[in-house]
């Protein structure tokens, strides 16, 4: 018996990285998964995963598209248990050389497009009297990072909007939390690589080793799942002590 046996999960940003083994996972325990990208190749991440997964193209900029995304699902299976609002961008650059729109674009993907996906998904949840969403924030939303003036601000927004929705829909059953991962060995590295960084901030990790993408989603499967139902409004680390 899986832990999220008779759970739909919609996981944005889910062709790869993070979301990728959050939707792996997730089927493996139960679920019905429906990923969603701007990233076509998750409609492969779809098909290796099998009959219990679907994906859908899908700006999370655009409100207008995450009402389409959620009437499809919907439709599909009735239900909406699982919102992993996943899809982020990371862009590193000092303050005097970041430039609005630079600033805007990291903003409007990692917090519009959070606050859109709870927007989406709460009325029905609150309908159901049940529903948990998974905002993915960041170690840089919880302390300051130099070099990272739009990520930062986007991710300490994810931690505030997640608390204050939290309050607001605790009342009718569902549950938001925010996850808040270090060092994960993805893609989004790159970044890190490309400025000639990344020595130096694994120096900041007292576990000494960058953490697979599995890892954050083994604890967004425990926030998906009924073990966590007394968790909302917190922030969960998986960062190998950088925060401690």
């Amino acid at each position: 018996m899986g832990r999220l046996d008779g759970k739909v999960a919609l996981i944005t940003g889910g062709a790869r990285g993070q979301g990728e083994q959050e939707a792996r996972l997730f089927a493996a325990e139960g679920a019905r998964v429906v990923i969603t990208d701007v990233l076509d190749e998750g409609k492969q991440t779809a098909a290796d995963i099998g009959t219990t997964a679907t994906f859908h193209h899908h700006d999370v900029t655009s409100e207008a598209e995450w009402t389409s995304i959620v009437e499809a699902v919907l439709e599909e299976h009735g239900q909406l248990d699982v919102l992993v609002n996943n899809a982020g961008i990371l862009a590193i650059s000092p303050l005097v050389m970041t430039t609005e729109a630079d600033y805007r674009r990291v903003i409007d993907v990692n917090q519009i497009g959070t606050f859109l996906g709870m927007k989406a998904v709460v009325p029905h949840m609150v309908e159901r009297q049940q529903g948990s969403i998974i905002n993915i924030s960041s170690v840089a939303g919880l302390m300051g990072s130099p070099g990272m003036i739009a990520y930062g601000a986007s991710k300490w927004a994810v931690r505030g909007m997640t608390k204050s929705v939290a309050l607001e829909v605790a009342p009718f059953g569902v549950r938001v939390n925010s996850i808040h991962p270090g060092i994960i060995e993805t893609p989004m590295l790159e970044e890190f690589e490309k400025w000639g960084i990344m020595s130096s901030v694994m120096e900041r990790v007292p576990i000494g080793r960058k953490a697979e993408a599995t890892e954050v989603a083994r604890l967004a499967l425990y926030l998906a799942s009924d073990d966590s139902a007394y968790s909302t409004g917190s922030e969960f680390v998986v960062d190998g002590g950088i925060t401690a």
